[in-house]
């Protein structure tokens, strides 16, 4: 017998009714990217669009690849510490938490044909075939936080919010197939569908305490093949396409206590995929001194692939008794358990196309300063289900979730600067980036901003980089949403410095 239900809702500001639906949320994720590149790209704050001649071009502006004198091969091994201050607003206190990464955030090969400059057979004087791998997203991060919250703002008062009806939670339950948070709630013990208001949560007696702990681990790279050419050493062209592969891990532990029950919900992640884009760019000798780059890059489609699941407890401290309709005790319990068990759903999800400019000036023998300005619109990604049956589409309807997609989401322009002094055999570097708020609404402030910095050192074919880039953003995450639009927020205020050390030669 089943007189009680319960829900925890997970969501990175929302959760659809499915326990594990796709949302906007996930559209950000694999639409926000980082500029990567060798140590030398990093240490200028990725503001390479008009530079030209680094391995940084294949994955921005392939028209710097017609720069290359000389062909050259590089790695970049790269390490990365992950910290962010969480805290329940309205809360007295924060939680800290880190994660740390080793990882390999370049490896490129840059084949160079030029011609001599006693060869005037061809305005076409040189060109470069690149490919390399770039890491573009850094998922790496823990957070977790504690505190109180009032019964109105509680996980409780979300289940008294039911988001599909009682016949469809009974159904899941005798079926024993979980597909809806709300079910699980039922399977657990933890809420009364038998009552005269229909849905009921169960008594609970002192302070409500909340609290979390989120791991989230993977990253994106991409594989570029990319070609570029001088025209007359004044006007270069280039053009390539990247293959993106895509690996997220997501486990999240949440807890509700109080007095007399505790409730619990484990909820894991895992997204594998593979996306393809293709970017075309431009870059201008106006004089020996400035050169002016533009590059686009087309949507990327992604397939990808979610497995998941979610498990819900609910524990009563003394177990509590099932009362019939005569308000006699039929039977004792000391909490439930449900889970979805391990399910896989397929999809697809194109991200927004990326539009970049950017000016070079070239100070001789003693550097350079260079500027990017790059437009993203994160309005334009949409989900799309990739299941058939009988030709025609079947399974989940994401129009609702595209059209919020647009409804909350805008355009930004993100910023790139960077300068190079150069000393003999040394180069000295310094850049900073400001990636802008996708949100329309801006209530909470979430600016992401880059400082980097990086040495270099050129001698004969051999040549060393190191950069580090230290990254600031905060965040803000409800793991629910109430109807009256009054469920916690906890902030989250997240930093990473990435160390990255390129080694290359040239032959």
């Amino acid at each position: 017998m089943k007189n009680l239900k319960y829900w925890l809702g997970l969501a990175f500001t929302s959760w659809a009714s499915h326990a594990f639906a796709q949302t906007e949320i996930d559209a950000l994720r694999y639409s926000q990217l980082q500029f990567g590149g060798g140590a030398r790209t990093l240490g200028i704050g990725g503001a390479n669009t008009a530079l030209g001649a680094d391995v940084g071009n294949l994955s921005s502006n392939p028209a710097g690849l017609g720069l290359f004198q000389r062909s050259e091969v590089s790695v970049t091994p790269g390490f990365g510490v992950a910290n962010t201050s969480s805290a329940l607003q309205g809360g007295s206190g924060s939680n800290t938490d880190s994660r740390n990464s080793l990882h390999i955030g370049n490896v490129s090969l840059i084949f160079t044909n030029r011609r001599p400059d006693s060869d005037n057979t061809s305005d076409w004087r040189a060109g470069s075939f690149g490919v390399g791998v770039t890491r573009i997203n850094d998922f790496n991060q823990n957070f977790n936080y504690s505190g109180t919250v009032g019964e109105q703002q509680s996980f409780f008062q979300r289940l008294r919010e039911p988001r599909i009806s009682n016949q469809e939670i009974d159904k899941q339950y005798r079926d024993n197939a979980y597909v809806d948070l709300d079910a699980l709630a039922y399977g657990a013990y933890l809420t009364n569908l038998e009552n005269n208001d229909g849905v009921s949560t169960v008594s609970r007696n002192g302070p409500i305490t909340q609290r979390e702990s989120t791991l989230s681990s993977g990253s994106q790279s991409q594989y570029d093949f990319a070609y570029g050419a001088s025209y007359r050493d004044k006007f270069y062209l280039g053009g390539g396409i990247g293959i993106v592969s895509t690996r997220y891990d997501m486990t999240r532990d949440f807890y509700e206590t109080t007095a007399d029950l505790n409730a619990y919900q484990r909820d894991y992640l895992q997204t594998r995929g593979t996306g393809i884009n293709a970017r075309i760019g431009a870059i201008y000798r106006a004089t020996d001194r400035v050169r002016i780059g533009a590059s686009v890059q087309t949507p990327t489609w992604f397939r990808l692939t979610d497995t998941y699941s979610s498990q819900v407890t609910g524990t009563f401290t003394p177990p509590r008794g099932i009362e019939d309709a005569n308000g006699n005790i039929i039977e004792t319990i000391a909490g439930g358990n449900a889970g979805t068990g391990s399910q896989q759903f397929s999809y697809n999800l194109t991200t927004p196309f990326r539009a970049n400019g950017g000016v070079a000036v070239l100070l001789g023998k003693y550097g350079f300063l260079t500027g990017d300005v790059e437009y993203v619109d994160y309005s334009q990604p949409r989900f799309r289900d990739n299941a058939t049956a009988n030709g025609t589409t079947a399974g989940y309807d994401y129009s609702g979730t595209n059209q919020y997609i647009s409804d909350i989401y805008r355009s930004t322009v993100n910023l790139r600067f960077g300068a190079e002094a150069r000393y003999d055999i040394f180069r000295f570097r310094l850049g900073y980036a400001r990636y802008g708020d996708p949100y329309r609404a801006n209530d909470f402030d979430r600016t992401q901003n880059y400082y980097t910095v990086g040495l270099g050192m050129r001698q004969n074919s051999f040549f060393l980089d190191v950069a580090g880039v230290y990254r600031t953003a905060n965040d803000y995450y409800s793991p629910y949403l109430l109807d009256a639009g009054d469920q916690p927020v906890v902030s989250i205020e997240a930093n990473r410095f990435t160390t990255s050390l390129t080694i290359g030669t040239t032959f």
